[in-house]
């Protein structure tokens, strides 16, 4: 069982690796696959070795491939360049997933907005 303290210092790290990855992402990595990123949130496994990046890609369908494969080419370079910056010892392996949660929000007020639409009419 983890405790507050760890939960704590896991969420900081968390917190300073998506502001790291963030800044390089828009300024550093001159790919021209990748695209307009955003970095939502970083979820670090309990153990710290592995960081989810959740990321959102503005663009077609295309672009967000290409974005995602330009990311996953260069997952290396942010690592390394990720623990330079930050001072850590070992960094966590990086995984990018793209972030669907603003397309599921929508799915979800929409379905909201047609319930309310059947009380009004009943």
């Amino acid at each position: 069982m983890e405790n507050r303290t760890q939960k704590y210092l896991r969420a900081r790290r968390s917190e300073a690796l998506r502001e790291e990855i963030t800044t390089l992402v828009e300024g550093e990595l001159e790919d021209p696959r990748i695209g307009l990123v955003t970095v939502n949130e970083v979820v670090m496994a309990t153990d710290g070795k592995v960081a989810r990046v959740f990321i959102e890609v503005a663009g077609d369908d295309k672009e967000v491939e290409e974005s995602m494969e330009g990311l996953n080419d260069a997952r290396g370079f942010i690592r390394h360049a990720v623990t330079a910056n930050l001072g850590l010892r070992h960094a966590p392996e990086l995984l990018f997933i793209l972030d669907h949660r603003d397309e599921h929000g929508n799915r979800v007020e929409e379905l909201l907005k047609r319930i309310e639409k059947r009380k009004r009419r009943n």
